[in-house]
């Protein structure tokens, strides 16, 4: 049985993650070392962004993905998708 790795866009977005992870450490480090205010909101603004474009790129693919199979009527992927990028959305403001 052999397995497959996983597509290097999956791998670019765990780098991502991890970046981010660094990024909310830091903040946590510049909180404890009571930062300038406007400096541990920048970071956050930047984790934030981070964590918002992995989860934009996954709810992106799995529309992709869903049109490039073939298979079928995607309507209800597509449902799916909107209601999670909904969802996604309301979470991000």
């Amino acid at each position: 049985m052999t397995t497959t790795s996983p597509p290097p866009a999956r791998d670019q977005l765990v780098v991502r993650l991890r970046r981010a992870e660094g990024q909310l450490r830091g903040v946590q480090r510049m909180l404890e070392e009571d930062t300038d205010c406007q400096q541990v909101l920048t970071q956050l603004a930047a984790v934030k962004a981070a964590v918002d474009q992995v989860g934009l790129h996954l709810i992106s693919e799995r529309l992709r993905s869903c049109v490039a199979s073939g298979e079928g009527d995607c309507s209800e992927a597509f449902d799916d998708a909107v209601a999670t990028f909904l969802r996604f959305a309301t979470l991000a403001r």
